[in-house]
């Protein structure tokens, strides 16, 4: 049976607000295939009203917009986003969790906050083959729609 940690390390993203935004993940987090996979982020409390963006990237391929997960714990899918990926929110955590959990699932996942000049992104790996973390530092910048309502990705260290 493979299973598939999770990790997130912290994340202080200056939106030039109060203070500064708190992007936290626990430790390690453990799913088998077939199983359901719930990936957290966590605000930091005076941030905790709002919304986060999950991505997926595979390898050799370009990121993909998952979805973005609202305080109140709606959630807005990208198109062609299978009914197994879902989003949830509590209190200043946001959750993506995929069920039943398969083995196309091997990918690059972006946790991120999007905030009115852009956002900076925390990614961390699931393996499903060696059932292994590799965390990545953060390498995928997003900039938010403006009035042309697109958006503009590009990989770089930010």
């Amino acid at each position: 049976m493979a299973w598939l940690p999770f990790c997130l390390l912290p994340l202080v993203v200056s939106t030039g607000l109060c203070g500064p935004v708190v992007l936290t993940q626990p430790p390690s987090a453990s799913a088998s295939l077939g199983a359901s996979a719930k990936l957290t982020c966590t605000l930091s409390q005076e941030h905790s009203s709002f919304r986060i963006y999950w991505y997926q990237q595979r390898a050799g391929q370009a990121p993909r917009y998952l979805m973005k997960v609202n305080s109140d714990g709606s959630h807005t899918k990208g198109n062609g986003i299978p009914d197994r990926f879902s989003g949830s929110s509590s209190g200043a955590d946001r959750y993506l969790t995929i069920s039943p959990l398969q083995s196309e699932d091997e990918a690059d996942y972006f946790c991120g906050l999007g905030y009115s000049t852009g956002g900076i992104f925390q990614g961390f790996h699931s393996d499903t083959d060696k059932g292994e973390v590799g965390l990545k530092p953060p390498s995928l910048c997003l900039l938010l729609p403006g009035d042309s309502g697109t958006w503009s990705l590009f990989l770089s260290r930010c």
